[in-house]
């Protein structure tokens, strides 16, 4: 039997110009960008098609067609429908997801587009309300939160509080129910009405957390089996997490066929070894 309440649409943020990973970003959006193999969309795509995601909603902007062409050949199993976001050099992504307010009328996932992870940690995420969060290791910063006892979200703060409370990092996916997407589009409408357009949405589902109008409960994904690509360093790290086979130097097709000519000569009558 179906499950109603399994989350089948998943919204991508992929419209930012990624400019802490530059020299990188100059000719590739970040979401391009190649970890372990693999470039981070296309592991994010397989990652939702393999938890039963079927329609993807991406918001683009920086090298918009890049991202276009990639899905096309990538995604060709899943619906796929674009938002662009037309001044994403100068806004944050407070404004990218408000820009989908009208395109997702369904429940969905929420998931930037500079995370690598393991698949298997979705599923926990693939019903409505649903914040994934990690314990915190030295690297991360940014947006944390704190739980009560049933591991509901009592609080977001910009970065990590100085008191006794435990604290847990975002990992910047999110679930929402259809109720609580158009709870979350009023309060966006409001942001965007008072030119609040370059801050993160995190500062909305603060709000509403605070006044009791959102609730999420906390899925914890292993803080050694994820990443946030935002610099050159935080590649090389998330590198380690996706270790994989070097790629063939081209030179190596004429060096074999070389190596089996040496050694088939002999010097007085000794083989010589390449």
């Amino acid at each position: 039997m179906t499950n109603v309440n399994h989350v089948t649409t998943a919204l991508l943020l992929a419209a930012g110009t990624g400019s802490r990973l530059r020299p990188l970003t100059l000719d590739a959006p970040k979401c391009l960008t190649v970890v372990g193999g693999q470039t981070i969309l296309g592991r994010l795509v397989n990652n939702l098609r393999s938890q039963g995601i079927r329609r993807l909603v991406v918001v683009t902007g920086h090298l918009d067609q890049q991202v276009r062409d990639f899905l096309q050949e990538n995604a060709v199993d899943m619906q796929v429908d674009y938002v662009f976001n037309p001044v994403y050099q100068t806004t944050n992504n407070i404004y990218s997801l408000w820009l989908a307010r009208d395109v997702i009328q369904e429940p969905f996932v929420l998931v930037e587009s500079d995370l690598v992870f393991e698949e298997s940690m979705l599923r926990g995420m693939l019903t409505p309300n649903k914040i994934a969060i990690s314990h915190i290791l030295p690297w991360m910063n940014g947006t944390t939160v704190q739980l009560n006892a049933e591991e509901g979200v009592t609080a977001f703060h910009a970065k990590r509080n100085a008191n006794d409370n435990p604290q847990y990092k975002t990992v910047n996916i999110y679930s929402l129910s259809l109720q609580s997407w158009r709870s979350v589009i009023k309060q966006l409408d409001s942001y965007i009405a008072d030119e609040r357009v370059g801050e993160y949405y995190e500062a909305v589902f603060a709000d509403m957390v605070a006044d009791g109008s959102l609730k999420f409960d906390a899925v914890f994904f292993d803080e050694d089996r994820w990443y946030e690509i935002d610099t050159v360093e935080d590649l090389n790290q998330a590198e380690l997490l996706y270790p994989h086979a070097p790629k063939k130097n081209p030179a190596e097709r004429w060096l074999r066929p070389l190596a089996t000519d040496l050694q088939n000569i002999r010097i007085n009558g000794k083989p010589v070894t390449a």
